[in-house]
């Protein structure tokens, strides 16, 4: 038997989350025979031949945002991060992750490239313009110029893109340190990042993040997700720093505190809950810590 405990720190800001313009289809893309968008027609590209990955794209990554006990950290082992950043990985594990700057309404850096949520991708020859919802941008130049070689240190970082076949290759560096990488995994200002993006057909975009550190991390390590086209809505903006309250106070204790008192579910009781739930359309500030046991 092997006990299994998870904590979960789920937090919703008051964000509404219905989709708008839903009358209005998105022009110029392949549809099956009852309009739905086709997915699988061929991947539509631009003049000179690139593949055009212009559109909003829906993040697929099982990472949660915030969550410092993250499902997955792509390649990354215990014995790639260096003593220093694994006691830090712990202690913000340990107090829930409330320091994570996503909650204090700060950019997430390079947080963003393995982060779920909608993306909106711009595509020019000389440059790729990435959209978040929170109201923060990316830009990637395309113009054959290389990184700068010294950078002043910003949120955001600074990119440059090359097209290597039909995936697109950015390079990411000069970053600040305020910012965390898949949650708890914190970096230096020595981060360099490495994108590669290829886009299947018209619906889906296949992605690895490689982040490389050595200030923090032994190797490199690369964490893969997916994206599919979010067709027929918009970006809606999501900026938690209108709101005066987003339930900080509350978050008090620690996961190990919480373990003490938790109970044992059976698997068969677990199960008749599996299945994919909703938030409604807006939600008060919310903080959950689940813990579970199962054999």
């Amino acid at each position: 038997m092997q006990n299994l405990t998870t904590a979960t720190l789920v937090t919703a800001f008051v964000t509404p989350l219905m989709a708008q313009w839903v009358q209005h289809l998105t022009p110029g893309i392949p549809r099956t025979a009852d309009g739905k968008p086709n997915l699988t027609a061929p991947t539509p590209r631009t003049v000179d031949g690139h593949p055009d990955l212009t559109g909003l794209w829906d993040m697929i990554s099982d990472t949660a945002v915030g969550n410092v006990a993250v499902r997955n950290v792509g390649d990354l082992r215990p014995a790639d991060i260096q003593s220093w950043a694994q006691a830090l990985v712990q202690q913000r594990a340990e107090n829930f992750g409330k320091d994570n700057p996503h909650y204090r309404c700060l950019p997430e850096g390079p947080g963003y490239s393995t982060g779920g949520g909608m993306k909106r991708f711009l595509q020019t020859p000389v440059m790729i313009v990435i959209l978040n919802d929170d109201l923060t941008y990316r830009e990637i130049f395309m113009d054959g110029r290389g990184l700068e070689t010294d950078p002043n240190p910003s949120w955001m970082g600074y990119s440059v893109g090359r097209w290597d076949g039909d995936t697109l290759v950015v390079e990411s560096s000069g970053f600040n340190d305020r910012t965390w990488l898949l949650g708890g995994y914190p970096h230096t200002e020595a981060l360099r990042m490495t994108e590669r993006y290829r886009r299947t057909d018209l619906g889906h975009l296949e992605i690895r993040v490689t982040f490389q550190d050595a200030g923090a991390y032994s190797k490199a390590w690369t964490v893969p997700l997916r994206a599919q086209l979010a067709a027929d809505t918009e970006l809606l903006e999501a900026v938690c720093n209108e709101y005066a309250d987003n339930g900080q106070q509350h978050w008090v204790g620690k996961v190990s505190d919480a373990k003490k008192s938790a109970i044992r579910v059976a698997p068969e009781i677990l199960a008749k809950y599996v299945g994919v739930y909703g938030a409604p359309a807006r939600s008060k500030s919310l903080s959950l810590a689940v813990h579970c046991s199962s054999p």
